[in-house]
């Protein structure tokens, strides 16, 4: 029965009972205060009872006012409320990336979620990865700072996990899956070379391999790759969309078939995309007033770029590819591929190609080269490409970039100078090696080339 129902109810009530009992209440007290004033004042007790009344009066008010005053009797421990409750000391977190086998059975994920919640382990994002016999699970967990690995271990042991593997992670792991995914999608439909990088981040620590289908130095060609791809515990080999193969390989954790068709997706939407190269160019003035035009190089400059190398000097050539001159030609074709680094070219405004600018993956490091027409030395344009080649590895995660030069190229070292970064100086046998030190990386980029048969990525720890 509703509030407003009763009210309805008990409106309508006559009232006569009511004050029938207020009369017949008020008739009592009346009648008791008389008799009792009537004993106070008639009787012979009346005084000592006035006085025994007054002292009875300042003994209850005097109880009640030390009741009213008294310590506060402290609940046992079992009764006291959750806000009375001491606040436990606070202790720091660490976020850690877990990947464990369970059963495939109901049950077996709440069993490894209870484990873990007994270690006061918070569970901030899982993916699973079905397996014929069981499926994995990688889990993002936030743990208490003073929980070890092997204790981590302990619990999902506990919980029914097997081949449990484990790595601390970082505020940039709090990502979901899906949008991780997404994200490297549109990287790599926007630009060609953003594909070895985005399986580098889609895996995390992994080593990946971009063989060329036949070698710069004149080589054999790379072994071939179904379609479809090779799926072989650790190793993943796919066909690269621009020739030659892509192995991936991560010897401390086999890949399951969830992580096989993520690869495979993103390789099918490179192949699908064709050759691309982002269409951004910048028109920069040089110091003596022209005007030139930067941009992103691709196989498609290889007649300008082999046009250039016509005009260049034989010096100039042995100075960028440290060789015999006629080998150039031969490295072009792979330089210019968007799988082994990064290319600048700059052009006039007629349009005329006079300098490219590499940044070639070479493990943790990375290198730089710069081959500039020789009547366009001097004036500035290195300069320009090596400072645009410098953001693009610092945007990569690269830690640091070096260039292979002579003593003599003086305009080279100027143009390392001029990059106001700590410099290393390493003279071997002629040959000076200029490294310099960039940020920490946000995200590590683990690209590795040389004018040779393969580029490789190899395994860096996460920072």
């Amino acid at each position: 029965m509703t509030d407003e129902t009763r009210a309805k109810r008990s409106h309508g009530t006559p009232h006569w009972r009511r004050d029938a009992v207020e009369l017949a209440a008020l008739f009592t007290a009346v009648a008791t205060a008389d008799c009792v004033a009537n004993t106070v004042a008639h009787g012979p007790d009346g005084p000592a009872l006035l006085v025994a009344s007054a002292a009875a009066l300042l003994a209850t008010t005097g109880f009640h006012t030390w009741w009213a005053r008294r310590p506060a009797v402290r609940k046992p421990a079992a009764q006291e409320a959750p806000s009375q409750k001491a606040t436990a000391p606070e202790v720091g977190t660490a976020l850690w990336r877990m990947r464990t086998t369970v059963r495939d059975e109901p049950g077996s994920l709440a069993a490894l979620c209870l484990a873990l919640a007994r270690h006061r382990v918070d569970i901030l994002a899982l993916q699973t990865h079905p397996l014929a016999d069981g499926a994995v699970d990688e889990l993002l967990l936030r743990a208490p700072e003073t929980l070890t690995d092997a204790e981590l271990k302990e619990a999902a042991a506990a919980g029914g996990g097997s081949a449990t593997w484990l790595e601390r992670a970082d505020a940039h792991d709090l990502v979901d899956a899906p949008t991780r995914a997404l994200t490297l999608a549109t990287r790599t439909a926007l630009d060609a070379a953003e594909l070895p990088l985005a399986l580098r981040q889609l895996f995390g620590r992994c080593t990946i391999r971009s063989t060329p289908a036949r070698s710069p130095r004149g080589g054999g060609q790379a072994e071939p790759v179904p379609a479809e791809g090779l799926w072989e515990e650790t190793v993943l080999r796919l066909p690269d969309p621009s020739g030659g193969t892509i192995t991936i390989e991560r010897p401390y954790l086999p890949f399951t078939p969830t992580e096989f068709a993520r690869a495979r997706a993103l390789v099918e939407l490179d192949a699908r995309l064709g050759p691309r190269v982002p269409p951004r160019s910048d028109v920069l003035t040089l110091p003596e007033g022209n005007e030139i035009t930067v941009r992103r190089a691709g196989t498609g400059d290889l007649a300008a770029a082999r046009e250039m190398h016509d005009r260049c000097s034989a010096t100039t050539l042995a100075r960028r590819y440290h060789g015999p001159v006629g080998d150039a030609d031969r490295y072009l074709r792979h330089l210019l591929s968007p799988r082994f680094g990064r290319t600048l070219a700059a052009h006039t405004s007629s349009g005329r190609l006079v300098a490219l600018g590499h940044l070639l993956w070479d493990g943790e490091e990375t290198e730089v080269a710069l081959l500039v027409e020789d009547a366009w030395q001097r004036r500035g344009v290195g300069g320009e490409l090596l400072g645009r080649l410098v953001t693009l590895a610092a945007e990569a995660g690269c830690e640091s970039v070096y260039a292979v030069t002579q003593s003599s190229n003086t305009g080279m070292v100027a143009a390392m100078r001029a990059l106001d970064l700590p410099l290393d100086y390493q003279v071997e046998e002629g040959t000076l090696v200029i490294t310099a030190r960039l940020a920490r990386p946000r995200v590590p980029v683990l690209p590795a080339t040389a004018p040779g048969a393969a580029t490789a990525w190899p395994v860096s720890p996460k920072p």
